[in-house]
């Protein structure tokens, strides 16, 4: 899994696979296609990337984790995998209709202490992470917002911040 910091511990167990990268515009999966319904839903949050030439060494990531009940440290939570990823879904159509990053992290986010570090992760190495979540967040352009991304942990969304 590589070398994680002290930071990340809630999340150490991140993404399986991932979803896409979305600009403004909408919400797309990584084939660029629009996604909607529960079906689509966790089928693009499974998605995967290539890897792009000429990365930067550390990005700063920030998220918002949607546990379900399988998921690893699920922590009480009771939902489906269904309803987590559109639980994400749902969080990712807030932030495309302007909606503040910190109140969806505030409403959305069941990690312990995500609210008080606004989802930030900090900066971070291709090597801090397990490679589908460090292949969706690289994918990434700055303040650009990924698709739903499923991990261990659950579904998450993944902003570039630097």
């Amino acid at each position: 899994m590589g070398r994680l910091v002290s930071r990340m511990v809630a999340v150490s167990s991140l993404a399986i696979a991932c979803g896409g990268s979305a600009a403004a515009g909408g919400a797309k999966g990584p084939d660029g296609t629009s996604a909607t319904g529960e079906s689509s839903c966790l089928a693009k949050a499974n998605a995967s990337y290539e890897r792009k030439p000429n990365e930067p060494r550390r990005i700063g990531v920030r998220h918002v984790l949607v546990r379900h009940a399988e998921s690893k440290n699920a922590s009480g939570a009771t939902r489906t995998r269904e309803q987590a990823c559109e639980r994400a879904l749902e969080a990712r159509k807030k932030l495309e209709s302007g909606a503040d990053w910190d109140d969806v992290v505030k409403e959305y986010s069941d990690e312990k202490g995500a609210a008080e570090r606004h989802g930030s992760l900090g900066s971070v190495a291709r090597d801090d992470l397990e490679p589908a979540f460090a292949a969706a967040a690289f994918s990434l352009g700055v303040d650009e917002t990924s698709y739903v991304v499923e991990s261990k942990a659950g579904f998450h969304l993944i902003q570039r911040t630097e």
